[in-house]
Parts: structure tokens; sequence; C-alpha cells
């Protein structure tokens, strides 16, 4: 965990899964190894320090969640430790309007948490809670004021969402080992009668839309301009699927062509896969992560770590884990791991995604 410099808030590069803390680990996880990659002339490595990051999927405060945040906060995250704790930069979903005020929007599902929400992250290591999604304004615009002002109250290092376009798109920025990291963070996901009310344009408050391509794209730009690894965190997919859409797969190469290193994402509420789309990294679908859910493929989730140096994709490992009868994640271990692993890795292809990364820019 690291202190944002501003929330505004290749060799031998691998698609792995990660071996969990060695208390856990019954067995050598399983692994994809790829083949090398030679540099690229003129690589942009930055400072020449590896930099991990870790992705988490989507995460709610509903029903018996509620509960377990004001009971027991610790334990939102905590069967993912120290896995987040230890990441140079962590990032997770939030979808939830946060307060108790404001109108339901008319739409079927509704979430609302009230601040401790991002108590509860921000403890458990989490750098850059994302909040472009279907659910930042489930209680209106009063509602999304009353989450911007909890966040600034409480200095939570939210992302997606604010009084204008220019706001929501603000990646967070950080500093690491020498490494200019930013974090950008947008949806593909809206409820069609309620898309031009909830999204940011210039002079209207909302979260940042995917769907506005140029904004998005010229907001990666900028962030490449100034930046040694450049990050975007979308909210995207189809729902029950484990394929990547044709929304999905028409936006990503325009996100690595502007200058993403980085892309991932979720809600499609199923774990997809992963793999390089050129030279960067792209993770379709990392599943829930926090939810209130029956379903046993809507349990599977996991970890997107990621070690980058620069522009350089260094490593990239799933870390598998479900999401238990409480609604809170916990990693697997042992054959169940590597059951889950195999089940990741059979994905990538239906994505059209790579084990192996172009030559880097």
């Amino acid at each position: 965990m690291v202190q944002s410099l501003d929330a505004g808030p290749r060799p031998a590069a691998g698609v792995t899964s990660a071996t969990p803390p060695s208390s856990t680990a019954a067995s050598p996880s399983p692994s994809l190894t790829t083949s090398s990659a030679a540099e690229a002339p003129g690589t942009q490595i930055g400072s020449g320090e590896p930099v991990t990051l870790i992705f988490g999927g989507d995460i709610h405060f509903d029903g018996p969640l509620a509960q377990r945040l004001a009971s027991d906060p610790a334990a939102i995250l905590g069967g993912l430790q120290p896995l987040v704790s230890e990441a140079d930069i962590a990032v997770v979903n939030l979808e939830t309007a946060i307060g108790s005020g404001g109108d339901k929007a008319a739409k079927a599902f509704n979430f609302r948490a009230p601040p401790t929400a991002f108590g509860a992250l921000t403890d458990a290591g989490v750098d850059v809670i994302a909040m472009a999604n279907n659910h930042a304004l489930d209680y209106g615009q009063s509602g999304l004021t009353e989450t911007l002002n909890a966040a600034a109250a409480l200095g939570a290092p939210i992302i997606g969402i604010g009084r204008n376009e220019a706001e929501a798109l603000a990646p967070a920025r950080f500093e690491v080992k020498g490494q200019r990291i930013a974090v950008i963070n947008a949806t593909d996901v809206l409820d069609a009668n309620l898309m031009a009310s909830w999204t940011a344009t210039p002079d209207h408050p909302g979260v940042a839309s995917a769907k506005r391509v140029d904004s998005l794209v010229a907001a990666v730009r900028a962030a490449r301009s100034d930046s040694d690894t450049v990050v975007v965190f979308l909210h995207w997919g189809t729902e029950k699927t484990f394929c990547a859409n044709d929304s999905q797969r028409s936006l990503a190469p325009k996100l690595v062509e502007a200058g993403a290193d980085i892309i991932v994402g979720g809600h499609a509420h199923r774990v997809l896969g992963g793999g390089f789309l050129g030279h960067s990294f792209v993770g379709y679908g990392l599943g829930n992560l926090v939810f209130k859910t029956s379903s046993a493929d809507a349990r599977e989730t996991g970890l997107m770590r990621i070690t980058a140096t620069g522009r350089r994709i260094d490593a990239a490992e799933w870390v598998p884990a479900q999401i238990g009868a409480d609604f809170v994640p916990k990693l697997r271990v042992g054959a169940d791991r590597d059951s889950a692993f195999a089940a990741w890795d059979a994905r990538r292809g239906c994505s059209d995604l790579s084990t192996i990364p172009a030559l880097a820019p």
C-alpha cells in the first residue's frame, strides 16, 4: 500500500497463477510460462524498478454484508491478506452509493452503504477505489453528491465519478520506487433509461463513461504523456458470460493504441480470461469480490497481480479465490486452486488474447 500523490480522485514476460502465502499453499501453484519476448529498442521502463499491482472485482455491502461491515469490517478482505496489503498499489471496484440520502433510481437493484465502507477497504490495503459503474448513482444526483462529500471528508481514494467529466476521468496518481503510475476508471455499462442523467460531461456530474470513447482515449493519452505505467480499470462486459463481448473487443485496442499498458475490469459476475493484446495486458473480467450471491459461477473470484517495470509487463498472475457462504472471499489452496486456475487459463482463447506479449513500444 502506498500514499497517493494525486487521488483525483521484455524480457521473458509471463502469465502465471500465484502461489498464496506459505501458510495456505498446499502445493506449488500451476503456471503458464510464456516464450521470451525480445525487448524492443527504446522500451520505456521508467526508473527501472518493478511495481506490483493487485486488482479485485465487484464489491457491495447489500443485505448481510451491511451487517458484516458494521460488526467486523476487517473481515471484508481479510481472506485475501497479505496479498492486498503487500501490493504496491491495490485497486478494487466499489459499486454502491455512499451515504443515507437520495431517491432510488428506477432500476432493478439499488445499493447503498455508509461511509465506513471506504475505511473498511483502505484499512485492508486498498489504494484506489474505482466507482465508475452502474450503481454509483443508485440514489440519484443527491446520492452522488453525498458520496463525493463523504470521500472528501475521509480522504478516500476514489476515481471514476465527479462533478464533471474532467474530475471523473482524472487518474489516481502514484509514485512508487521512482515509477509514475496513473490509474483511470470508466464504465461501459449504464442502464439505457439512466445513461444521460448518470454520465459525467463537461458541465454535468456523474460517472466517467467509456461510451464517450473520445474522452476516455484523450484521458489515456494525457496520462501517457507524464506516466511510466498507465492503467485503465473498466466496468464492462456482459453479465453471466465468460467471453469478452464486441464492445470490449472494440474498446481495448483503442486504449492500447492510446497508451494503456494494463487494462482490467469486471461487471459480468464471472471470471473471464486474461492475456496480452499487443504489448499490453488485458484482464477482461475479475468477477465478484465481496458480493451477495448464491450462484457457484458468481462465487468464483480471485485477484489479478501484475508486475510492471514502466511499460514492460514482467508478470501477470491470476490468484484464484472463492466467495464463501458469508459472501466474503478467501484464497483457494491445493487442488481446488489448481482447478480454478485451469478454468481461468482456458478462457483466454475465446477473448483472442495471447500468452506472449508483443514487443514493447
